[in-house]
């Protein structure tokens, strides 16, 4: 089965219920043979009016849906909104709002707001193959995103500590890695930016021996004696000096930065590393000479990184571990 190219042809191709199944199918098992989520049997019959596969063998939950055992597991939206709105959201540059989405889809804002990041689920992907390891480059650096204290509320600032026009710890640290021979970034929230914290995360993502080149920032000296080539660039007289330079990692933050400001307005911090994986989706598979993916592509990859994965409102909102949080 050909994949839609376009937004307009995938909009039309998963009105159709028989093609959002067969997609599915496609996507979950290649080789055509749909299993049962409960017992893996084979022998099952589509049941078409109620959208839902049986199994015969004698277990409970003998119906099921293909949504089953994805990020979509009991959503009461159909495929003909989930599939277009996967397609909407890991082909917008900047992101795109709930607001936006449940216009366009004519769901709820706080459906749309679910839906969201439980694709931002999807799109979270797992590399344990450490950077640097052909010899290339890695740009390490670290941001600051939080609220501006001058627009804040002078009771808020009070609350949280912090002054008019003075930027301190009411913003969360994330640190991020850009490998220039793949051109890849892998990007984390870090709970403080001390030298124990930044030179563990560069053990454990970076290959020793590999060039790591940071700013001139305390929390990276003595690298060299870990058996990286630490090359540094003091940002105070200068950006770049010859290849030694992080100006590729820092476009990554501004396009992140871009996205949360521009799109999202106000992110909290409980939620913060969801819009990092949903940028960093993105920005490794953005459309370069090397590898020229298209919208379709990028459709493709998220689609197939569903299944697995299982997000429900009271995780996500931090009624089950209890988790406190505070809007930027």
């Amino acid at each position: 089965m050909e994949a839609p190219k376009t937004l307009q042809q995938a909009i039309q191709w998963f009105t159709e219920t028989e093609n959002c199944r067969k997609f599915m199918v496609q996507v979950r098992w290649p080789d055509g043979a749909v299993k049962c989520p409960t017992c893996g049997a084979t022998k099952l019959t589509w049941l078409a009016k109620a959208k839902v596969y049986r199994c015969y063998e004698n277990h409970p939950k003998q119906k099921f849906s293909l949504k089953v055992g994805t990020v979509f597991e009991d959503s009461p939206i159909g495929l003909d909104k989930w599939l277009p709105a996967v397609w909407l959201l890991v082909n917008a540059k900047n992101g795109i709002s709930s607001y936006e989405l449940h216009r366009a889809l004519g769901v709820t804002q706080k459906t749309a707001w679910f839906m969201l990041h439980r694709i931002r689920l999807a799109m979270q992907a797992k590399s344990f193959e450490k950077m640097g390891g052909s010899g290339s480059p890695v740009e390490v650096n670290e941001a600051f995103i939080g609220g501006n204290p001058k627009n804040m509320h002078a009771s808020r600032r009070m609350k949280m500590g912090v002054k008019k026009g003075i930027y301190g710890d009411h913003k969360v640290a994330v640190m991020g890695m850009l490998d220039r021979e793949t051109r890849q970034v892998r990007a984390k929230l870090i709970p403080d930016v001390t030298r124990e914290t930044l030179q563990n995360e560069i053990l454990r993502e970076i290959d020793r021996g590999a060039t790591v080149y940071t700013d001139g920032a305390t929390g990276y000296d003595n690298l060299a004696r870990k058996e990286f080539v630490h090359e540094t660039v003091n940002h105070m007289e200068e950006y770049v000096r010859g290849q030694v330079h992080t100006q590729g990692i820092e476009n990554f933050w501004s396009l992140l930065k871009r996205g949360l400001k521009g799109t999202y307005i106000a992110v909290e911090p409980f939620h913060l590393s969801k819009y990092v994986d949903e940028q960093v989706f993105r920005f490794n598979n953005r459309a370069t000479k090397e590898n020229p993916l298209n919208d379709a592509d990028r459709f493709m990859l998220a689609v197939s990184q569903i299944a697995g994965k299982r997000l429900t409102y009271a995780d996500l909102t931090g009624k089950v571990t209890g988790a406190e949080y505070e809007p930027f």
